[in-house]
């Protein structure tokens, strides 16, 4: 078990450490600040740190068989279900900036502003939260006393009725489907917009490829929904093997998706490239 936690501690730290990079980049050059690509580039990092920290707290909260408050289980899964929505949402929005950017080239700055970009973020966070909120208030609705005992924190264990499980985990497919038919509609019309004779086909193409990338990424988003799947599996058909299992399980399918997908949108940019792999090196001669 130690060593289980070692290996995901330092994975995430490790991860979490370049996305910080990454976000230093971003909120140190003016360019990158004031161009809605990379603000929501920037989201994208902070959510999905977050959401890798909050899932491998969980995590290591089942592996210690610690029971905390269910206030602070409540906080806990919030945090991570609002994350985990948010990701192929800034997915949908970044794929629409890029087709504002092919589509409109000489009006993007106007259409894609920083207020409205904020605005966007600011809707995925509300359209996020709005289920899991409202579940909260209507158990608090229930029994107000439910979150002062202790619970074994996992989500099940928050739910007063079956159907709350069954609308989460319908929404969560529901969003996923709806960003994917957003994403190819997208990818479509770039495709469309590139046959144009009057369109840069260098940028078209650039920007077909940025939206596929995406469509790969949402892919990774979806390998979380077999998480569970697999567990059960392997909780019926390998008891002996149920901890080391569950660790893979939990490490492929929520970790790694999480870790590598914004770095490698972010190593594929060739503006944040070199200047990340000038600021991972440490080397000082090329910082000045």
């Amino acid at each position: 078990m130690v060593i289980v936690i070692i290996v995901i501690l330092a994975t995430a730290v490790f991860f979490c450490f370049l996305n910080g990079i990454m976000f230093f980049i971003l909120w140190s050059k003016p360019k990158f600040r004031e161009d809605s690509r990379y603000i929501l580039f920037a989201h994208m990092l902070i959510n999905d740190s977050v959401h890798l920290m909050g899932i491998i707290v969980l995590y290591l909260f089942t592996l210690a068989y610690l029971h905390v408050s269910k206030a602070v289980c409540s906080i806990l899964v919030l945090i991570t279900a609002v994350t985990y929505n948010n990701t192929p949402l800034n997915l949908a929005v970044i794929s629409l900036e890029r087709y504002v950017a092919i589509r409109f080239p000489l009006r993007h700055t106007e259409i894609a502003t920083q207020r409205r970009t904020a605005v966007a973020i600011g809707l995925m966070w509300f359209i996020s939260s709005v289920n899991i909120l409202i579940e909260l208030f209507y158990i608090i609705a229930l029994d107000p006393h439910f979150f002062t005992a202790p619970v074994f924190c996992i989500r099940e264990q928050l739910l007063i009725e079956e159907w709350q499980l069954t609308v989460y985990s319908g929404l969560n497919f529901f969003f996923l489907v709806v960003v994917a038919l957003t994403i190819l509609y997208i990818y479509v019309q770039i495709t469309l917009v590139a046959k144009s004779a009057s369109t840069n086909k260098d940028s078209a193409n650039k920007a077909r490829k940025t939206v596929l990338l995406h469509m790969f990424q949402l892919g990774l988003c979806i390998t979380s929904l077999l998480f569970a799947l697999f567990e059960a599996l392997i909780a019926k058909t390998a008891t002996g093997l149920f901890v080391p299992l569950q660790f893979l399980n939990f490490f492929c399918l929520l970790v790694l998706p999480r870790c590598l997908s914004p770095l490698i949108y972010g190593l594929r940019d060739n503006a944040i490239r070199p200047l990340f792999l000038r600021y991972f090196r440490c080397n000082p001669t090329t910082l000045k």
